[in-house]
């Protein structure tokens, strides 16, 4: 977490986190001092519109910043047409929703295909497509993951499931890995095709200096692995998400068990309601579940967005085991 809260504040422009981002060194600021404590060497500053020049960080001297700029430069490439949604904090995180053209249905909602990409420049929410590290994602074993975009609250919503192979292998897992805590599911489902990598590249890769050039290259691979990524079974669990209704004090018994801080709790029961009115709509599982997610990635806390997605992960999981007992 965190040692400073924060409230995620939302834009529909790449300017505003596309600023400039460089590392200034410690012995370039103190030419004459020896520094002992050369595991930290680099200061990660950041030069936002309008204000003071901000530290988000001290990193090692391998550590490689990853500007938002090279990112928004390989989507503008790749994708020609998308909307933006972008969730970024003071503290220097940043949650990247690309909204694609393409939508399907789950239930009586529309929703829109979507990537979302995340990266800091306080090293507190690592680099991820759909979820998954730069690393993760360089091994071919890895199954590539899917996201939906909810525009009735603007909720990104990640393929939680995508990783298992069938209905009944996640069911098998939620009631027995789930209970456990052991997130790795009895069978992966078949991966497609990606850009082969062997072991030791990815170790390189992790260990060593990564350019930004080096970066936007496997970026573009990824990016385009991503855009052909067919229906997942997530969606199949917002079905029934959708399907199963709930009931005032069984939603607050389910708000107490999730593993939510109790402010968010709060906000995500003030939530409900709204929704419950704006789609004059019955609560279910799926009204439930985003009026969670809305509220842990708009409340204000000290849950790095790191922190924030691994607690939506894991009240999917939650949610989906009582709306299949």
């Amino acid at each position: 977490m965190t040692y400073i809260s924060a409230q995620p504040q939302i834009t529909e422009s790449w300017d505003e986190i596309c600023y400039l981002i460089e590392p200034v060194w410690l012995s370039d600021l103190l030419p004459n001092h020896d520094i002992i404590a050369t595991d930290r060497q680099q200061l990660i500053v950041g030069q936002l519109p309008g204000g003071r020049k901000t530290l988000f960080g001290i990193q090692s001297a391998d550590y490689t910043i990853i500007p938002n700029q090279a990112i928004r430069e390989v989507v503008d490439e790749l994708i020609p047409d998308y909307q933006l949604l972008i969730k970024h904090t003071t503290t220097g995180e940043f949650s990247i929703t690309i909204i694609l053209p393409a939508s399907l249905k789950v239930g009586d909602e529309l929703l829109q295909r979507s990537l979302i990409i995340t990266n800091s420049y306080n090293g507190k929410t690592p680099f991820s497509i759909q979820g998954q590290s730069l690393t993760a994602l360089l091994d071919p074993t890895t199954h590539l993951g899917s996201s939906l975009y909810r525009n009735v609250c603007q909720n990104g919503l990640l393929g939680w499931a995508d990783q298992f192979m069938d209905l009944n292998n996640y069911r098998t897992w939620l009631k027995k890995g789930a209970k456990d805590g052991d997130k790795t599911p009895a069978t992966k489902r078949k991966t497609p095709r990606k850009t082969q990598r062997t072991a030791p590249d990815i170790r390189q890769l992790h260990h060593s200096t990564l350019t930004v050039a080096v970066f936007q290259e496997h970026l573009r691979d990824l990016l385009l692995d991503h855009l052909t990524t067919p229906t997942t079974l997530t969606t199949t669990v917002y079905d029934q998400f959708q399907r199963e209704t709930t009931t005032a004090p069984a939603n607050g018994d389910l708000l107490r068990t999730l593993p939510v801080p109790v402010q968010l709790v709060k906000q995500a029961r003030e939530r409900l309601r709204l929704e419950e009115r704006l789609l004059n709509a019955p609560t279910s599982y799926w009204l439930l579940y985003n009026a969670v997610n809305y509220a842990l990635f708009t409340g204000r806390s000290s849950l790095t967005l790191n922190d924030r997605y691994r607690l939506d992960e894991r009240v999917f999981h939650h949610l989906a085991l009582h709306a299949y007992a």
